[in-house]
């Protein structure tokens, strides 16, 4: 049944399709600040799946209608409806091949996001803590669905990589822990008048995380043990437009993340002879690792970190970017163990009552160089993906909710955010060779996704002008010896990389292709105006398109 009337433009369409997903995706809800969503958790049953998928569907040939109106050709209606017919035509397409029966991952799965909500849940009021309790008893019925899924899956042979399957168990077990499991320790700091309850609800919780890590490990793992970790061209090809918003060439993708591997390379050796005199760049990182400038204890590092974020705020709100006082409040937080090695960032709430927030996996270390951290949090933070991803929420009576919200095309949001490191380089922020190598290292890491996540899922061969095993054809093996040989990151960083990368395949060369996007918009916007071109101007009116594809991207950015 279509969620709109025949007389919605595309923005009424959009807004209605969230209205509806919110109903079926209380997750979802709740990352947008919905309040009757924290007591409740999706079906992730294969009915479920089906059902979001109908929405989709629905919603799709209410935007057929909704294009035919009068007004519905205007620039806020056409981004919009563009947007809304890709994103929700790349879902289907990965829904209809039946990936979702086979979901497992070190950091997307169903059972990530039910752990993971919990985080961004209120718990400010008894009222609150009392819909977390609700919610932690939905979690066994959540994960039913999501084993009923994966049992779908093994008996069409659909299977997911071993690789990943064996470190989500590993994860889960984590979670479960030796004495009190995540979730009995989320909920200690609750309300002595909902104790019992939430103690109840959290062992009830966990008991159904061991009951799944218990199936995967004895049932699921051994089903998938002599899967292949890849996936091959045609399934890549269909997650990579999911993820990027575009049909990819894939070859000349590859291509491409060479060129910049061997551009940044060249760069990386200027400055590390800069740190230490004939040492190669992995070299002058790991002395930096024991030598360089450092931040001791989680707290401080935390504290570090929002200073940074603050600085950097002060410093180009005026003069590169124009702030609303809302946009301009982000948190720095320790993100909780468990999960994924990388940093990341979560949304503000649609009444930014609950701040954008930075996370950062400190995995017991309590020693942190500085040189890994600045170029990553212009990333995640500012002016990287808070100043888009708020400014997104504070616009949106402007875009619609779809667009300021559940909308996102990865390599958009991660392209700006790479596009803010180069921009940070650009105006000077990185001015000595230790910040300045440490921000090339994240280039170069960006650089070697897309080598060998193209790479590894094609099977394709090593360049004849690679100083790597040149000819051979890429392998998970082979992808890990190369991502460590060019990577100033711990060992468990780059496993915990590589097993992303097979069970997201498609979304880490998001971020290279993206930033590629964001500087050719920009290059053909500055070209178009000359000497009138306004930085700033630019940058706001980019921010405040919403997001789009890599299709419609550089289109949209070229003509501000």
């Amino acid at each position: 049944m279509p969620p709109t009337s025949s007389s919605a433009l595309p923005r009424q369409v959009a807004d209605a399709y969230v209205d509806a997903l919110v109903e079926l995706d209380p997750i979802a809800g709740t990352y947008l600040g919905v309040k009757g969503s924290s007591g409740l958790l999706p079906d992730f049953s294969p009915a479920g799946q089906e059902e979001i998928a109908n929405l989709a569907r629905a919603t799709l040939a209410g935007l057929d209608a909704a294009e035919k109106l009068p007004g519905a050709d205007s620039d806020a209606e056409r981004r919009c409806a563009r947007l809304l017919r890709e994103r929700l035509t790349a879902e289907l397409a990965v829904h209809e091949a039946d990936e979702g029966l086979r979901t497992v991952s070190n950091l997307r799965s169903p059972a990530h996001a039910v752990r993971e909500v919990f985080t961004v849940t209120p718990t400010r009021t008894e009222e609150d803590w009392a819909a977390v309790a609700e919610r932690l008893r939905a979690v066994p019925r959540a994960l039913e669905g999501y084993r009923a899924s994966l049992a779908l899956g093994l008996d069409r042979k659909l299977f997911g990589g071993p690789r990943a399957t064996r470190t989500f168990v590993g994860q889960m077990t984590d979670w479960i822990g030796g004495g009190r499991s995540w979730f009995e320790d989320f909920v200690a700091d609750g309300p002595s008048s909902l104790r019992v309850e939430l103690d109840v609800a959290a062992r009830t919780a966990t008991e159904s995380l061991v009951a799944l890590r218990d199936w995967v490990r004895n049932v699921y793992a051994p089903a998938v043990a002599d899967a292949p970790d890849t996936v091959g061209r045609e399934r890549y090809a269909r997650w990579a437009r999911y993820f990027n918003g575009t049909d990819l060439d894939l070859d000349e993708a590859y291509a491409y993340g060479w060129s910049e591997y061997h551009r940044l390379l060249g760069e990386m050796e200027a400055e590390a002879d800069k740190i230490l005199p004939g040492a190669g760049p992995w070299e002058a990182l790991a002395h930096l690792d024991a030598h360089g400038e450092h931040i001791e204890g989680e707290e401080k590092v935390r504290a570090w970190l929002q200073k940074l974020m603050d600085d950097a705020i002060a410093a180009l709100d005026g003069t590169h970017f124009e702030l609303a006082e809302r946009v301009r409040r982000v948190e720095s937080c320790i993100a909780p163990p468990g999960g994924a090695a990388a940093p990341y960032y979560t949304v503000p709430s649609e009444d930014f009552s609950r701040p954008g927030r930075t996370w950062l996996p400190t995995r017991g270390e309590t020693r942190f160089p500085v040189y890994d951290l600045v170029s990553t949090w212009y990333h995640e933070g500012v002016p990287g993906h808070h100043l888009q991803l708020a400014q997104w929420v504070h616009v949106a009576d402007r875009l619609s909710r779809y667009q300021a919200t559940i909308g996102m095309v990865s390599a958009n949001a991660e392209g700006w955010a790479l596009y803010a490191e180069r921009l940070m380089d650009e105006l000077g922020f990185l001015p000595d060779p230790e910040r300045r190598l440490g921000y090339l290292d994240a280039q170069m890491m960006r650089a070697c996704r897309v080598i060998v996540d193209i790479g590894m899922h094609l099977g394709l061969r090593i360049p004849a002008d690679s100083p790597f095993r040149p000819g051979e054809r890429w392998t998970p093996d082979l992808a890990q010896e190369f991502f460590g040989n060019h990577s100033g990151r711990p060992a468990d960083f780059v496993e915990s990389e590589l097993t992303r990368y097979l069970s997201m395949p498609g979304q880490a060369i998001g971020y290279k292709l993206g930033e590629r996007a964001w500087l050719l918009g920009r290059e053909n916007a500055r070209r178009a105006h000359g000497d009138a071109f306004d930085a700033k101007a630019w940058h706001m009116a980019a921010l405040s398109q919403g997001p789009l594809g890599l299709d419609d991207l550089v289109e949209e950015l070229s003509k501000l």
